[in-house]
């Protein structure tokens, strides 16, 4: 029987072998705690520090910018609620965009509680936030914009450089959640750039339960979590070595190895849509037909958009693991998208989309089965005797 298929990277990736070997001293004998000031707790320390460098590096930051979270949650969590309780009670008035992670979404309702004024931004049918709109919901007490770097659901990648100027001519700092593009596309630090960027291990082959939040020198936070004081007193808590030690392995890996990667991911991602597209009849692209994560493809089934799970299960009987929108949002699957719906589908068309994205151990052989596979699973959800379909 063949092996099963994974294409839903964008979920969770498996960790690497090389990031796997990295963690396993760490959780056995140098178990050591890196506030302890003895042999034991300096070696924990020095592999904390070193791949906390690792991590920045990737970023083209400085280690001293880099603060170890549990989660890119959580890395959201105190961007935006640290930012805001550090402004000492004066009025803010931030922006984000109406396609962000519910991380992001959830947090802003939060703040809403707290007298903070939110604007959610449109955004275009490719799911992109236009510069313009920002710029035109800049008010004089606009302190934070926060707006993804790519949509975890349509795989739209957003001009964060445009957006970071825009917001710095303002005097105001901007955020991106990039979990989704760390490790699959350049980001880096740089003036015109992002003041603070979450980002999280397990999206680009690294360990669950750890993320991290860049923040740039100078931008103050309030913790959320207090304590013994570690990660410069804004996330206390014994940290988790062998999480670390794995992330900044991992971000090693995709500081060598990205490029290359992208380019094979991009030529597949294509290749993929292409085929989809110009054999199916009815099946259509969700998001930036190019201006997309590298092996990112988001598409929907005119008709069959209620069907979503029933595809979805269908190709998971067949060996294939892909996603029906966001895996955070399983929960909610069975209704309509938001990010669909402010994209401009209608509530219908809003509930069915399937999320194929490709890693860095899938194969061409692979491709070509998932290719052959899908269709006879579109199939089996309509009577034989339809003409819905075209196959060739």
């Amino acid at each position: 029987m063949p092996e099963r298929i994974y294409f839903d990277h964008s979920a969770t990736t498996p960790a690497d072998p090389r990031v796997l070997e990295s963690m396993i001293p760490y959780l056995g004998e140098q178990f050591g705690n890196p506030s302890s000031l003895h042999e034991t707790g300096r070696v924990a320390r020095l592999a904390v520090e070193k791949a906390r460098q690792q991590v920045a590096d990737l970023l083209k930051a400085s280690g001293e910018e880099i603060i170890f979270t549990g989660s890119g949650t959580e890395a959201d969590n105190l961007a935006l609620t640290g930012f805001v309780e550090a402004q000492d009670h004066e009025a803010v008035h931030m922006i984000t965009s109406a396609i962000e992670h519910p991380a992001i979404l959830k947090t802003c309702r939060y703040l809403e509680t707290r007298k903070v004024s939110v604007t959610y931004l449109p955004v275009t049918p490719d799911g992109l936030v236009e510069p313009d709109s920002l710029a035109a919901a800049l008010r004089p007490e606009t302190r934070l914009v926060s707006i993804m770097a790519a949509n975890n659901v349509a795989g739209t990648l957003q001009p964060t450089g445009e957006l970071a100027r825009i917001t710095h001519r303002h005097g105001a700092v901007f955020h991106t959640d990039a979990v989704q593009a760390f490790g699959k596309l350049p980001l880096n630090t740089g003036q015109e750039s992002p003041d603070m960027i979450s980002v999280s291990a397990h999206k680009l082959y690294g360990p669950k339960g750890i993320g991290a939040l860049f923040v740039r020198k100078g931008i103050a936070l309030a913790p959320l979590i207090h304590g013994g004081g570690q990660e410069r007193g804004l996330r206390s808590a014994t940290e988790n070595v062998s999480g670390i030690v794995g992330f900044g392995c991992a971000a090693e890996l995709a500081r060598e190895e990205m490029s290359p990667e992208a380019v094979r991911l991009v030529r597949w991602r294509d290749e993929m849509a292409e085929h989809i597209l110009g054999s199916i009849q009815g099946a259509y692209l969700i998001g930036h037909p190019y201006r997309r994560l590298p092996g990112h493809l988001c598409l929907g089934f005119s008709g069959l958009e209620g069907d979503m799970i029933k595809l979805m299960m269908l190709l998971d009987e067949a060996g294939v693991s892909v996603s029906t929108g966001s895996a955070c949002s399983a929960g909610h699957q069975s209704g309509s998208s938001y990010v669909l719906q402010a994209m401009g589908f209608d509530v219908l068309k809003a509930r069915g989309s399937l999320r194929v994205t490709l890693g860095r151990f899938n194969t061409r052989e692979e491709i070509d089965r998932f290719l052959k596979i899908l269709p006879e699973a579109l199939a089996a959800l309509r009577p034989v005797t339809t003409d819905f379909f075209w196959v060739h």
